[in-house]
């Protein structure tokens, strides 16, 4: 049996760079091994690989295919002629390469159909993308299938749909992807087409122990879809260790018993969709409060140009700012140390230099500024500020977003950083952190709501609603931290439970919170970008 060592990520950091241009992050034996069960399972005289790299789906097919009496040709893509070379090294002939072509697959696809298809896309960002290419791929999606696919969606997003226009009916795919397939702004749109054309099998999800790819910062999924008519139900799975004995039973007899080492879910198509697939399902989650019910949240405020708009005291000083004309913020998450922020914070991180002045001059006619404040502005247009992406949609350009304070942080990026944080600071945050708005406006019940989402029984359920990324990382947007579950048992032991009214009105936190306790100049409310 031909295995192959684990890939660890270079330690150079142009070596790492390269890898994260081509997406190239190979996958492990005990992973292709049962992707590779799944797609022979009904004995294909072909088999595609689209991005071949190294050639793991290859050797695992090889592996496989005498147990499955089978003996399929295999075809391949790939774009980096190294690679190949490297396949070879590693224990596949000529022979087995002989049908990989050097051509890209998304925009240069095969002409035929095929009755397997297994890879391991490039996982490539939207912002690594060259524009032309992003504009063409993006074309592509919406001349062959109607789709409108967002901007921001990975090159991995293309390969799945390529993928599937290239299965032949009654197909096999298996795909491993990152995570953010299932959970970008694009998720929605991309997965009622595939799910209303094709039947999902399974998705198999990793716990951080059994990471595939444990150094690289994006968690990963195997997805098991077949050419056939949809249905509405599918296997959901969550591998707790490496080299589990369970997962090639699983991807056989696609039952929801347990097997060694999984956790596995049946669930309806309609729950996994409103859910997130990458998540487990809300049937798992035991909770009849979420945070909605208790506090409104909103992202901080995005700037456009951190460098220009924040500032040190010092800095605002030196160029003649008057204290009126700033706000006290934060920047980063890594400036606020622990769960509580303090004005003995603040003055820390104006003895270390760092900044926590935000320009708002809103509301004041450009003529009736200081003449220091006028020139100022006026080197911002010389450095070409106004033609900025975020900033030339404003009017003028040096409008600043306002918010109210938040009595309420959350720090909604990071490994051990993802926390809520209380703002004794009377701070406002930029984009790094969100805002939590409690919607009453009492000590008590804001002494309340604190021991509920600070417990870290409540911390734990951020993984229920949070995007997942590699080394245990989570992202949480502001609708998803609403949707996290509180504990019953903290909601009533902390008494948070008696605020809730029989019918809840919405609430407006700028008419009834009394943090409010800056007014900034002109302040017309909160603006909200998506």
């Amino acid at each position: 049996m031909l295995t192959c060592t684990p890939k660890r990520l270079p330690r150079s950091g142009h070596a790492r760079e390269a890898l994260r241009r081509k997406g190239q992050f190979w996958t492990p034996d005990w992973v292709a091994d049962f992707m590779a069960a799944y797609v022979l399972q009904d004995k294909p005289d072909r088999i595609l690989d689209p991005a071949v790299g190294e050639g793991a789906f290859f050797r695992a097919i090889r592996r496989h295919a005498q147990r499955h009496n089978v003996n399929p040709l295999l075809f391949g893509r790939d774009i980096d002629a190294k690679v190949i070379a490297q396949a070879q090294a590693t224990g596949l002939s000529p022979h087995d390469l002989r049908h990989v072509e050097l051509r890209d697959f998304v925009l240069d696809p095969p002409t035929t159909l095929f009755p397997a298809i297994i890879a391991n896309p490039p996982y490539i960002r939207h912002h690594r993308l060259p524009p032309s290419q992003k504009q063409r791929l993006r074309e592509f999606v919406c001349q062959s299938t109607g789709l409108t696919i967002d901007a921001r969606a990975g090159l991995h997003v293309y390969f799945l749909i390529r993928a599937l226009q290239t299965l032949a009916p009654k197909g096999r795919l298996a795909f491993i992807v990152s995570a953010d397939i299932c959970e970008g702004v694009f998720a929605p749109a991309l997965w009622q087409w595939i799910c209303s054309r094709y039947r999902l099998d399974a998705v198999i999800t990793f716990a951080p122990e059994a990471a595939p790819f444990p150094e690289v910062d994006t968690n990963a999924l195997v997805l098991l879809i077949r050419n056939t008519s949809p249905a509405q139900t599918f296997i959901w799975a969550k591998c707790k260790e490496r080299n589990s004995s369970g997962l090639a039973a699983l991807v056989t007899n696609l039952s929801h018993k347990q097997y060694p080492g999984l956790q596995v879910y049946q669930r309806s198509l309609g729950e996994g969709l409103t859910t997130g697939l990458s998540r487990p399902p809300s049937n798992s989650i035991s909770s009849r409060y979420t945070l909605s019910q208790f506090a409104s949240v909103m992202r901080g405020i995005v700037t456009g140009d951190n460098d220009f708009f924040f500032m040190t005291s010092a800095r605002a000083q030196e160029l003649g700012i008057p204290d009126a004309l700033l706000v006290t913020a934060v920047g980063r998450t890594r400036d606020i140390i622990g769960d509580q922020f303090t004005q003995q914070d603040l003055l820390r991180l104006e003895n270390q230099n760092r900044p926590t002045r935000l320009l708002n001059v809103n509301g004041v006619p450009f003529d009736r500024l200081p003449k220091s404040v006028q020139k100022y502005l006026k080197s911002g247009e010389q450095k070409g500020l106004p033609a900025k992406t975020l900033i030339r949609t404003r009017n003028p350009w040096y409008r600043m977003e306002t918010r109210k304070i938040p009595p309420i942080l959350f720090a909604y990026l990071g490994r051990r950083s993802t926390r809520f944080i209380r703002n004794r600071a009377g701070a406002v945050p930029l984009t790094c952190l969100l805002c939590v708005y409690p919607h009453q406006a009492s000590a008590e019940f804001l002494a309340s709501l604190w021991a509920v989402v600070s417990d870290p029984e409540t911390i734990q359920n951020l993984k229920k609603v949070g995007k997942s990324y590699g080394g245990g990382a989570i992202k949480v947007e502001p609708r998803a931290l609403e949707r996290l579950p509180l504990p019953d048992h903290l909601v009533h032991s902390t008494g948070l439970a008696q605020y809730l009214a029989p019918q809840q009105a919405e609430f407006d936190f700028n008419r009834h919170a009394p943090w409010s306790c800056a007014i900034l100049p002109g302040d017309d409310g909160c603006i909200v970008q998506g």
